[in-house]
């Protein structure tokens, strides 16, 4: 009867257990995959760089920084998560409301994707540690887990407001036209700031990262 009751104990354990890490990447209401995990379908750019492995999307660069990757899709207003994982020293982009040609960070928004302590960044401007809208509006610092585990983020559109929440905190919120009303802080023209559509994309840079779990849900 022990024998039986302890077998049943670690069963159920054993099903909570699994209900409970896919609970952690369940996909919620309204929200859409834009990675299915085995593919890169759906999205278009640099796919020699930017590949598939283990479930991740992965950028290991081939010269030239290694590109960019975008959706194929155009987006708006939207809430956009997904997990990153930093490799010492790496940096990356985030891309939105980006036409395919040109320099996101200009012509449309990067936000900064950045291993914050490495120490060749030390010196680095407010507005280009990780969560940041690149040139624009610095984010808050120290939220970043230590390099080598795996962080999440959300980034909230409704042009030209945005929200980033990093690992549960807000670390950037705001009117991005505002900010820039007066001048930008890197003091150079940023035209996509007024774009209001457009594709999303990892920006490289040269370094090794990871994402998984990327998941959209459109608004108004």
């Amino acid at each position: 009867m022990k024998s039986l009751l302890l077998r049943n104990f670690w069963v159920v354990l054993a099903l909570f257990f699994s209900l409970s890490v896919g609970s952690l990447h369940a996909q919620e209401p309204g929200f859409v995959s834009l990675f299915d995990g085995q593919s890169l379908t759906g999205w278009v750019g640099n796919k020699t760089s930017y590949h598939v492995k283990e479930g991740m999307i992965v950028i290991e660069p081939k010269g030239e920084g290694g590109g960019n990757l975008y959706t194929a899709k155009e987006y708006g207003n939207f809430v956009l998560r997904f997990e990153f994982q930093l490799t010492p020293g790496a940096n990356n982009g985030l891309g939105i409301h980006a036409p395919l040609e040109g320099d996101a960070a200009y012509v449309g928004k990067e936000f900064q994707i950045l291993d914050n302590e490495a120490e060749k960044y030390a010196g680095l401007q407010v507005y280009q540690y990780h969560g940041s809208l690149y040139g624009v509006m610095p984010a808050r610092r120290g939220f970043l887990r230590p390099t080598g585990e795996w962080n999440q983020q959300e980034v909230r559109i409704t042009h030209p407001y945005v929200t980033v929440i990093l690992n549960g905190e807000v670390i950037l919120e705001g009117n991005y036209l505002e900010a820039s009303q007066f001048g930008t802080l890197d003091k150079k023209e940023h035209p996509g700031l007024s774009r209001s559509r457009g594709h999303i994309g990892f920006l490289g840079h040269g370094d090794l990262v990871r994402f998984r779990n990327i998941q959209i849900k459109e608004l108004p």
